[in-house]
């Protein structure tokens, strides 16, 4: 496939129906057929990998290909697969079992995908928790998951430490980069297993650990929240898990075809793919899109200790990176960094983004900014797996304000409050269904009954979708921001507000930002003869959430806030209170 993004005049060459037709077609390279999964007739991927172990496997090929670049340390594919191997032979030795959990919290460190694979390779769930959430939050997951074993870094072990005791289930703590570990005896250095990343290259060569796996056996929770405000485990399979696997290179080819271009046979030769990864691992983007991904097709993960835009330029340049992105603020950052023409970029072949609303003026940019790298978005969430839809190049150029059509392996309706469909144009909520779509919420029979039927997912977002299938997401139906690729849910930071003693009424709004999308502003009434400051409101939600949901504004209202006749609270007048003065 050619690195550089051309717009084609005679754009398109082939309709969209058409490319799928031939991409999926009997000996195509994303050949489907149709299987019975949980009594239910699904489209899947004829050819991918069918489990997580079978994606592993794959990766004997790479060799001594670079797999993850952190700092100054650079891991092999072959190092990678033996620290794996012995991590999954320990959590054996450990006693796990298939169907047991290993959370794993930890920063973006070669580490990571070590501990999820090992962990896979046991047979367990792996139970990935958000490394920005505090002590009580990660406590809350590592119980409600009932993870028998948690694979941490040492500034998570250092959150975690207080409530270690209270996380009955919990066995053994695995901490890496800790240095000398006191105190829990269920607490031992990671490093004890497999050394330091230097070291993974001369570990002896285990064979795969003897367990049976399925692929449509539980294989990750990746938490997301509702409306509930408490966090939701989303349980995924390994068919969901490699069905997005696999998917990363199908929108390139669809590009090709409606180009009129012939799809290239596979190069063993061509310069690998490099990935500059710039959203967490803990995230579904990180993990199904990126990481496995990557592993599917040999490619690079270059990491970074914590986002910072130059330091992204940098490693563009040093590790010829094909691409970046993630979320539509990193690729803003990058855009607008006033330092950017000092580095070469020329290794960018697409600026993909998604998780967050984008406005169409990204697109322009990026075409004025870096013209041979084609611009890049998608819809998916947490219980799809991540990419449900893709969009890119001249499609997302002609289409801005869409987020795609769905991959052929899943089916996308718009109905309207009692769950009809509509016609075409009209807006409702979207509904989904497909082979990535989880099976529903971890030990939430409730839940997972409002949120999933017959294969199909509520997913919250209303829409429409145009006569190609393209999907045009237009708002939320669930109360949450976005804040940046962050999911914020109202309910828990109100919940968070109404614990102080001077607070009486609390709501949390979006403020639009530029390139956020949204940050969370919450407007609060103190109950009569309390007193509280701006300052000391945010510093109490500091305390107990994680920094990316302390809103960035409160005001403080006189009077109760304004409700409708059903007592509920008017949002929509409130979020008039941020917008700038005439």
């Amino acid at each position: 496939m050619s690195s550089n993004f051309q717009p084609a005049s005679n754009w398109p060459a082939m309709s969209l129906a058409e490319a799928h037709t031939r991409l999926t077609a009997p000996g195509a390279p994303f050949e489907t057929e149709t299987r019975m999964i949980r009594g239910i007739p699904t489209t899947v991927w004829k050819n991918a990998p069918p489990t997580l172990r079978d994606l592993f496997q794959v990766t004997q090929a790479f060799g001594e290909r670079t797999f993850v670049v952190y700092e100054d340390e650079r891991v092999t594919y072959a190092a990678f697969r033996r620290a794996a191997l012995h991590v999954a032979h320990a959590l054996v030795r450990d006693g796990i079992r298939p169907g047991d959990r290993v959370a794993l919290a930890m920063r973006n460190l070669p580490e990571w995908p070590v501990a999820f694979y090992g962990a896979l390779l046991a047979g367990a769930i792996v139970t990935p928790l958000n490394a920005w959430w505090t002590g009580a939050e990660l406590e809350y997951g590592l119980n409600d998951s009932g993870s028998r074993v948690a694979i941490v870094d040492a500034e998570r072990l250092d959150r975690l430490a207080a409530h270690l005791p209270s996380c009955p289930a919990l066995e053994r703590v695995y901490v890496s980069r800790a240095g000398a570990i006191d105190g829990e005896a269920k607490v031992v250095s990671l490093e004890s297993m497999i050394g330091s990343s230097p070291a993974w290259a001369t570990l002896p060569d285990l064979p795969l650990p003897d367990v049976a796996i399925d692929p449509e056996d539980d294989a990750t929770i990746f938490y997301t929240s509702g409306t509930t405000g408490k966090p939701k485990g989303a349980l995924g399979t390994h068919r969901n898990a490699t069905t997005v696997a696999v998917a990363s290179l199908f929108g390139p080819l669809r590009n090709l075809l409606r180009r009129g271009e012939p799809i290239p046979a596979p190069d063993p030769a061509a310069p690998q793919k490099a990935a500059l990864l710039s959203v967490p691992f803990f995230h579904v983007t990180g993990c199904m899109a990126v990481l496995n991904s990557a592993l599917a097709n040999g490619g690079k993960i270059v990491l970074m200790h914590r986002w910072d835009a130059l330091r992204a330029l940098e490693l563009i340049e040093r590790e010829r990176c094909t691409t970046a992105g993630g979320v539509p603020t990193i690729a803003w950052q990058l855009l607008e960094h006033p330092e950017r023409e000092r580095f070469d970029l020329s290794s960018l072949e697409s600026m993909s983004y998604g998780g967050a609303p984008a406005s169409p003026e990204l697109v322009r940019r990026i075409g004025e900014t870096i013209p041979q790298s084609a611009p890049g978005i998608g819809w998916g969430m947490t219980e799809t797996s991540a990419t449900f839809t893709s969009h890119s190049a001249e499609e997302y150029v002609l289409r801005p304000d869409s987020s795609g059509p769905a991959l052929p392996i899943g089916e996308m309706k718009i109905v309207d409050g009692r769950g009809k469909p509509l016609p075409v144009g009209e807006t409702g909520e979207l509904m989904v269904r497909g082979a990535n779509v989880v099976r529903g919420y971890w030990n939430k029979p409730e839940a997972t009954a409002q949120t999933f039927a017959d294969g199909w997912l509520r997913t919250g977002d209303i829409g429409r979708l145009d006569e190609e299938g393209h999907l045009y997401i237009v708002d939320r139906v669930k109360d949450m921001l976005i804040r940046g690729g962050e999911n914020i849910y109202c309910i828990e930071v109100e919940s968070t507000l109404y614990e102080h003693p001077a607070v009486m009424d609390a709501a949390l709004v979006g403020i639009p930002h530029k390139t956020l999308g949204e940050e969370p502003g919450a407007v609060v009434s103190l109950k009569p003869g309390m007193q509280a400051t701006e300052d000391e409101l945010r510093g109490f939600v500091a305390e107990r959430l994680a920094a990316f949901k302390v809103p960035v504004r409160i005001i403080v209202l006189p009077d109760l806030l304004p409700r409708n006749a059903n007592g509920k609270i008017l949002k929509s007048n409130l979020r008039k209170l941020f917008e700038p003065a005439a």
